[in-house]
C-alpha cells in the first residue's frame, strides 16, 4: 500500500486496480496527484493517496477463507480509510475491479465516499433499447462470446489454470501480457505503449510473492456474491472517463440508469489500463473532477 503522508488540504483519494493488473498501474500518476502543481495544476489540488492492493495480489497476502468477493473487499477498504487512517470522507477511483469495488463503496457508504471517478463501468442496457442501443449490445456480446474465456475459467475452475501458471514464468507471462495486447491501445505494437520493464515489472507482482491463483479467485467469490454487482442506484457524484479502446465501453444513457453522472469525458487515446498508458489524461481528469467537490 502507497500512501503519503495527510496535510488538511489534501483530499482523501483510494485508488483501486483490477485484474490482471497491479498497486504498479498507478505509479506513472502518483506525482501528478500528490504535486500537481509540477504538472500544471495547482497545490490547491492535490491529494493524499491510498493504494491497496486487492485480498490476494501481489504482496498484499493470500485470504485463508473464503467469501472475499466485492461485497467484503469494499466493506475492507472502507475500513481501513475510516477506522484505520481516520478519513471520515473520502474519494475513490478504479478501473476493472477496481471500477466495481469503488461502485459499490460509493453506493454503500455515501455518507463517506464524496465522489467517484471511473473508468470502467459495469451496467446492463435500458429495459426499452433503441437501435444504436442494439448494435451496442450486439457488440458487447460478441466480445463475451469470443474474448471472455479467462473469466469463466478464473470463475469457475481457477486452480486447474493456475497451478501452471504458478510453476512456469512464461505461462504466466502468456496470460497475462495477452490482456495487455488485447485490452490496451497498443496498436500492431505494444511495446510503444507498455515497455518491457513495465510489462515484467507488473508480472513480478503475480510472480515473486506466488500470487497468480490467490489472485484469480477474485473472479470465482465474485460469482457467488450477487450483492457485488446488484444494488442501490449510486447517488454520490460520479465522473467517468471513457477511453476508446476499452473493451467494455458502455453509452452514457445506460450508466445514468445506474449512476450519478456529472462529469463525462470522452478520450482521445487510451485502453483498458488506462493509468498506465495515459497518465496525464487519466490525472488530468481525476484533477478537475475532484476540485469540485472538495468543499462538501
Amino acid at each position: 500500500m502507497a500512501h503519503q503522508k495527510r496535510q488538511a488540504r489534501r483530499t482523501p483519494l483510494l485508488l483501486i486496480h483490477g485484474w490482471p493488473g497491479s498497486i504498479f498501474e498507478f505509479y506513472f500518476i502518483i506525482d501528478r496527484l500528490v504535486n500537481p502543481a509540477a504538472h500544471g495544476h495547482t497545490d490547491a489540488d492535490a491529494f493524499d493517496l491510498v493504494i491497496p492492493a486487492l485480498p490476494g495480489f501481489g504482496f498484499g497476502g493470500k485470504p485463508r477463507e473464503r467469501g472475499w468477493g466485492i461485497s467484503r473487499i469494499a466493506a475492507a477498504f472502507h475500513t481501513l480509510m475510516t477506522q484505520e487512517l481516520g478519513y471520515q470522507r473520502y474519494g475513490v477511483q478504479g478501473g476493472d475491479w477496481g471500477g466495481i469495488i469503488s461502485a459499490k463503496m460509493a453506493s454503500a457508504y455515501p455518507g463517506h465516499v464524496i465522489g467517484a471517478h471511473l473508468n470502467f463501468l459495469f451496467v446492463q442496457p435500458p429495459p426499452d433499447p433503441t437501435d444504436e442501443d442494439r448494435q451496442r449490445i450486439a457488440e458487447r456480446d460478441a466480445f463475451q462470446a469470443n474474448e471472455t474465456g479467462y473469466s469463466l475459467t478464473q470463475g469457475t475452475k481457477p486452480d486447474s489454470l493456475t497451478l501452471a501458471q504458478s510453476d512456469s514464468p512464461a505461462g504466466l507471462a502468456a496470460w497475462v501480457i495477452e490482456k495487455f495486447h488485447t485490452w490496451g491501445d497498443v496498436g500492431d505494437d505494444i511495446e510503444k505503449t507498455f515497455s518491457k520493464d513495465v510489462l515484467l515489472t507488473n508480472l513480478m507482482f503475480y510472480w515473486a510473492p506466488n500470487s497468480i491463483a490467490s489472485a484469480a479467485r477474485i473472479y470465482y467469490e465474485a460469482r457467488r456474491d450477487p450483492a457485488g454487482f446488484v444494488y442501490p442506484k449510486v447517488e454520490v457524484p460520479t465522473g467517468v472517463a471513457v477511453f476508446p479502446r476499452e473493451p467494455w465501453r458502455v453509452p452514457r444513457r445506460w450508466a445514468e440508469q445506474r449512476f450519478n453522472i456529472v462529469r463525462w469525458t470522452e478520450m482521445p487515446r487510451g485502453g483498458h489500463f488506462a493509468a498506465l498508458e495515459q497518465p496525464g489524461l487519466l490525472a488530468g481528469d481525476i484533477i478537475t473532477f475532484f476540485r469540485g467537490l472538495r468543499a462538501r
